[in-house]
């Protein structure tokens, strides 16, 4: 299995991320998290026949103020998002199924 690409420590503002045409899924997470790392295989699963979809993953925490503008609580949080408006959320998904049903909603 490929190592799952890291959390970015960078994120955009929430005027960025409003303003982004199309569909894309930001998932927020920090790379320490047990809860991140057991859904990687899962996600990376659902995400494989939406290659095209843009898939931000954005490191959160305490004072992360992307994360704060989506109410964020538990990691992972999958938020779908089309044209700037958010479609679906999955928190912490047990499976690629739960995954690849949020997708239906882009």
């Amino acid at each position: 299995m490929a190592t799952p690409k890291p959390y970015s420590s960078h994120a955009p503002s929430r005027a960025e991320i409003d303003a982004l045409p199309g569909a894309m899924v930001i998932e927020f997470g920090t790379d320490w998290c047990g809860y991140c790392q057991g859904a990687q295989a899962s996600i990376a699963k659902a995400f494989e026949p939406h290659a095209g979809i843009r898939h931000l993953k954005i490191e959160d925490g305490p004072g992360r103020p992307l994360g704060r503008s989506f109410k964020v609580k538990l990691w992972p949080t999958l938020i779908f998002m089309r044209d700037g408006a958010e479609v679906a959320r999955i928190v912490r998904p047990a499976n690629a199924a739960d995954i690849v049903e949020a997708f239906a909603s882009l």
